[in-house]
């Protein structure tokens, strides 16, 4: 797609900006980018700080997402998904630094022109649910979390949602992370170390990644990828995760979890 003419558009976000060192607490713990035209589009949700590179400066992967665990999704969709996926992106409330929406647009699109021109809303819900549909018919649900929902997504919304136990796997930086929680009928355990192999291995600490799978053996198997932290100060941050229960994403994933933290 070439992003010169009116029928194609995108959107780049981050917190942390390319060849920037300051994280905007402004707007959404949250990454990712949009392109798209009158027919189809991606939408790739992803860990990585200070990527992508503003388009007109070439690609370059940065230095920064090398240094620990990343994630990432990317998904094709077709236009008629766009509308909820704008609305979606509303909530998350992303810090955009990068973006063309051309007019044709707008009218079906309100609020990705209001994101692109960094202008606030005053009617962000605290929190919104969506279905959405692949270009290949994948059924996903898509969590979006304002910073109205002042709550660990994980715990007190994604898991009793989804009806399943969650083991989540986001950077747990010393004396930042919640502990694992079975306070509600569907319990969320933190994953303390992943395994690439059977001779490779490494903590959680070193893992900027940012995914959740539900408990070996659950009815309910579920696959989640997206952009918080399970830590006290993300209740204050908006994001959200994207969930399949496509099985070859699940067994790929739940392959990895070395071990968990009980509750007790």
């Amino acid at each position: 797609m070439s992003l010169q003419d009116n029928n194609t558009a995108y959107l780049i976000y981050n917190d942390g900006v390319p060849k920037s060192m300051n994280y905007s607490r402004k707007y959404g713990h949250t990454k990712g980018l949009l392109l798209w035209n009158r027919i189809q589009g991606f939408w790739l949700i992803h860990s990585i700080p200070h990527f992508p590179p503003i388009p007109e400066e070439g690609y370059e992967y940065p230095p920064t997402g090398r240094r620990n665990g990343q994630t990432g999704i990317c998904i094709t969709f077709q236009y008629n998904q766009y509308e909820a996926i704008d609305s979606q992106l509303l909530v998350c409330n992303p810090n955009v630094y990068s973006c063309s929406i051309p007019v044709t647009f707008h009218q079906e699109l309100v609020h990705m022109p209001q994101l692109c021109a960094r202008s606030s809303s005053s009617e962000i819900p605290g929190r919104h649910l969506t279905t959405l549909q692949s270009a290949q018919g994948q059924k996903f649900l898509h969590f979006a979390k304002s910073d109205y929902f002042l709550d660990d997504i994980f715990a007190a919304w994604m898991a009793q949602r989804l009806k399943t136990h969650l083991l989540t796997e986001t950077w747990q930086r010393k004396r930042q992370e919640l502990p694992s929680n079975c306070s509600l009928p569907y319990h969320v355990y933190n994953v303390k170390a992943i395994k690439l192999s059977r001779q490779s291995y490494f903590s959680s600490y070193q893992d900027h990644a940012k995914w959740c799978i539900s408990q070996k053996g659950t009815k309910n198997r579920w696959t989640c990828i997206g952009d918080l932290n399970r830590s006290p100060h993300q209740a204050f941050r908006s994001g959200g995760f994207i969930c399949t229960q496509n099985q070859h994403i699940y067994q790929a994933f739940q392959g990895l979890v070395l071990y968990y933290e009980n509750c007790n």
